[in-house]
């Protein structure tokens, strides 16, 4: 057994891991709301614009379950380093680009390499932090994985307005460039355990295009109408059949691209599935609520990010104590008031009504913070408790990959579920307004200022509205007992949870 290693400096090496995490995770939601603006300047439609958020997020789902793989392969510190240097080099290019095709293709490398970044970044965490104060290490980068996704709407719109899209990428190129000199002169001396493992291809090509055709048909299902698309159909089936090779592939292969045997692992599996489903949940919300405050309440989107922003909050401030004292409670019952706090701010959400104020959506969100805060660290700890050292780095990337597909899942589906709901409640609505009916024409004929066309128009968008509402608060009131349901799930996992003996950090 070695000693584990120590770097020179534990809180740079941790700002160095960190920033990187923060501007990965970053770039997965600041280019959203600089789309119109990409599409204007670069000649493209806003559909076509899309594809900025798609072809990241195709590639990122592709490569972070290859993270084990190329661990593996070519040690965690250089393939850390590696990523995070072609993470800002891809940034640089994705600035300079003067067309649409090759802004696609650098966006679509950058998220190749940021894909293995954060399963990485909490490996190597784990690896240099002494295993009583690896909380505190997974608390921290838990705030990151918060606070980051809430920042990028409003750092990106602020850039965008101000200065020019292009500066959205650009302020990646010093934080990569710093942040990996840092790690690779902290963690220099780092022994690590290289193996050669046969390349398995038939995993690697049945996942890139089962993986990367679904993440296809989730980002366009709705804008296609779903199933009534042939490409969606055909898209759908080819992934489908390319992911049933590619499970029973994995499963039976001698040396597997992915390990799925980690499922036998029992804290893995429930932590694992407890995290997708939470996660799934979260983004739901993360999603819906912007748009609900810029569709239905007339927000801008600066403003709509000024009024979920308070969910940052409580995660920051806690993020300290969780991470030192959480180790001294029972993380199942930590994990079980986080959703039973988010749980209880999507039912209040459920309550909400068109004339809401500012204040009352800025407040569930800072209550939903504390759910946030003890959310993160417990689950994650818990998932990679009963795995090996070196078998954290293809745990983690395993996890992250399913969490990522999960919230994929969930931005289509309640996309889906919130304008179906819409569309049902107006056909509802709209029996009781009968253009013979006399109160009816009289409301059209005052609505429309003795335009009973223009006042049918104007009920019409009255109902819209109301819709839409009674859609999200329908919604939120089953999100609420999503969060609930997960309780038990967390209780699946049994104790202890701390951090597996196996072999030291320092060297696998």
């Amino acid at each position: 057994m070695t000693t584990q290693f120590q770097p020179p400096n534990l809180a740079l090496t941790t700002i160095g891991l960190s920033l990187a995490t923060f501007m990965q995770v970053l770039d997965t939601t600041i280019a959203n709301v600089s789309l119109p603006t990409i599409a204007g300047n670069l000649g493209v439609s806003n559909d076509q614009s899309t594809w900025v958020i798609t072809s990241f997020a195709v590639s990122m789902a592709i490569s972070l379950p290859l993270t084990g793989f190329l661990s593996r392969r070519f040690g965690e510190v250089k393939l850390f380093v590696t990523c995070t240097l072609l993470f800002a080099l891809t940034s640089f290019m994705c600035g300079i680009s003067e067309s649409m095709g090759m802004l696609l293709l650098f966006r679509a490398v950058q998220g190749a390499v940021a894909g293995p970044m954060y399963p990485i970044t909490q490996s190597l965490l784990i690896g240099v932090y002494p295993p009583a104060k690896r909380g505190m290490a997974l608390a921290l980068l838990s705030m990151v994985t918060v606070v980051a996704p809430i920042a990028g709407p409003i750092l990106g719109g602020v850039i965008t307005d101000n200065y020019s899209w292009p500066w959205i990428f650009f302020i990646n190129v010093p934080i990569g460039i710093f942040a990996s000199m840092v790690v690779a002169s902290q963690l220099r001396g780092k022994v690590e355990k290289l193996e050669r493992p046969k390349m398995d291809y038939v995993g690697l090509i049945t996942l890139i295009i089962g993986v990367g055709l679904l993440q296809v048909v989730l980002d366009k299902g709705n804008d296609a109408d779903w199933f009534h698309s042939t490409f969606i159909i055909i898209a759908s089936v080819i992934s489908a059949i390319a992911l049933a090779i590619f499970l029973i592939w994995e499963l039976t292969d001698k040396d597997p691209i992915v390990d799925l045997r980690l499922f036998r692992h029992r804290n893995f599996t429930a932590g694992t599935l407890a995290l997708v489903l939470a996660y799934a949940a979260f983004f739901s919300i993360g999603l819906l609520v912007p748009l609900w405050l810029q569709q239905n309440l007339g927000y801008t989107s600066t403003w709509a990010g000024y009024a979920t922003a308070p969910l940052g909050v409580i995660p920051v401030l806690l993020t300290f104590f969780v991470g030192k004292y959480a180790s001294r409670i029972d993380l199942r019952y930590l994990a079980s008031m986080a959703f039973m706090v988010m749980g209880l701010t999507c039912f209040m959400r459920s309550d909400f009504y068109l004339g809401v104020d500012f204040y009352h959506v800025a407040i569930v969100q800072l209550w939903q913070g504390l759910g946030v805060a003890l959310f993160f660290m417990p689950v994650l700890t818990i998932l990679l408790s009963d795995l090996q050292q070196n078998e954290i780095a293809s745990g983690s990337g395993l996890a992250t990959f399913l969490r990522t597909l999960g919230g994929s899942f969930a931005a289509s589906i309640t996309t889906l579920m919130w304008t179906r709901g819409a569309v049902s409640h107006h056909a509802q609505l709209a029996e009781h307004i009968n253009p013979y009916n006399p109160i009816s024409q009289a409301a059209m004929q005052q609505l429309g200022h003795g335009d009973k066309a223009r006042g049918a128009s104007v009920i019409n968008d009255m109902i819209t509205q109301q819709s839409f509402q009674i859609s999200f608060n329908e919604l939120f009131h089953v999100l609420g007992w999503v969060f609930i349901g997960l309780i038990a799930v967390i209780w699946l996992a049994k104790p202890p949870f701390g951090a597996k003996a196996g072999p030291a950090a320092g060297g696998h």
